[in-house]
């Protein structure tokens, strides 16, 4: 069964915005995945480990028949690829693919939370992710993803740069 899913892309070390794209394009290329559409791409500080460059951050909406599980870890083959380095939690990175949504589903095991447990609380996931839903309820509130957006107040959290190529 197909299923929408959201896919959360983050960039804070060399050429950002090519590796926005570059992940994109990997996420395009994965059996079971047809890519719908791209967020605009938005400019942020750091969350967590501050002393590190700002990203970039970009959400991907997602047409795809792969469980949840199997999509994850074509975006772990994705990141690897792009050499993600693991070193420090909430560090610096080439490559950050988060499974946000996978259709309505929830789910908590030990290498996935379905929904992802801190999109809420985050201005840099919500913004992209409501250019593409804004009226998508969230599964566990059941309230628009607009709704929460609005309570975060992130105006001066992020600033718009820009937008990612679709593949193909």
């Amino acid at each position: 069964m197909d299923e929408l899913a959201f896919v959360a892309l983050g960039s804070n070390l060399g050429d950002r915005h090519a590796y926005l794209e570059s992940g994109l394009a990997g996420l395009a290329a994965l059996d079971g995945v047809e890519v719908q559409g791209a967020s605009a791409v938005y400019e942020t500080a750091p969350v967590g480990y501050t002393n590190q460059p700002h990203f970039l951050n970009a959400v991907a909406a997602l047409r795809t028949r792969l469980a949840p599980e199997e999509l994850l870890r074509g975006l772990q083959q994705i990141e690897a690829s792009h050499q993600r380095q693991r070193q420090i939690h909430w560090g610096p990175r080439t490559l950050d693919l988060d499974l946000l949504l996978h259709g309505q589903r929830t789910a908590t095991t030990p290498i996935l939370q379905l929904p992802h447990p801190r999109m809420l609380d985050r201005c840099f996931v919500l913004a992209p992710l409501c250019d593409l839903a804004p009226d998508l309820c969230h599964p566990h509130t059941g309230r628009p993803l607009s709704a929460h957006y609005e309570e975060l107040a992130c105006q001066d959290q992020l600033r718009r740069t820009g937008q990612l190529r679709l593949p193909g």
